[in-house]
């Protein structure tokens, strides 16, 4: 019996700027989708990494410090 291939739900677009890793402004763009609707972006930086979401003209900021004690609680 043949099986049938799941649809994917997510999928995220990168767009990377990098000209040296220790340089400001360098950052990594990931356009996140679901169900083929964009559903934010989010930004990782050197010093920080920052959700827009959908529609959002300005996005939630994060240091690296304040994400890593909201991922462990």
């Amino acid at each position: 019996m043949a099986t049938r291939k799941k649809k994917r739900k997510h999928s995220a677009k990168a767009s990377i700027q990098m000209h040296e890793l220790s340089k400001a402004g360098t950052s990594i763009e990931l356009e996140i989708h679901a169900a083929n609707k964009k559903v934010g972006q989010l930004v990782i930086g050197r010093g920080s990494l920052t959700w827009f979401g959908n529609h959002w003209k300005h996005g939630r900021r994060f240091s690296w410090s304040a994400f890593a004690d909201f991922m462990d609680r």
